[in-house]
């Protein structure tokens, strides 16, 4: 499924998706103190184009758990919820739920970036 599964995902929305990643790196970038946040939005956006075949493992410290708090405030709520939707439009039909499981794959990340690792 991985190869089939990321074609068929940047096809119909993965590339918007990865694009909203992007977006948010772009912004980050601007100021130079956001520059870290910024390159870990780019590195999840190869992620958001192209997900199957890719785990996400979590973990981190009291550091990481502030920049989340920071994310979520400022960059992250949007994230969650564009993937939120879509997941859930996915998943109304049989054929979508391995797509839509993905965006709640992406939806978790969204909320905390910081200190997840892609495998």
């Amino acid at each position: 499924m991985g190869c089939l599964g990321n074609l068929l995902w940047f096809i119909f929305g993965g590339a918007l998706s990865g694009l909203s990643w992007c977006l948010a790196g772009c912004l980050w970038c601007i100021t130079i103190i956001g520059i870290p946040v910024g390159m870990q939005c780019f590195k999840f956006a190869g992620l958001s184009f192209f997900p199957f075949g890719k785990e996400v493992q979590y973990g981190g410290g009291a550091g990481f758990f502030l920049l989340n708090i920071l994310w979520l405030i400022l960059s992250g709520l949007p994230l969650a919820i564009e993937h939120c939707l879509l997941g859930i439009l996915l998943c109304v039909t049989i054929i979508g739920i391995p797509f839509g499981l993905q965006h709640f794959k992406l939806a978790k990340l969204a909320l905390m970036p910081f200190g997840a690792e892609v495998y």
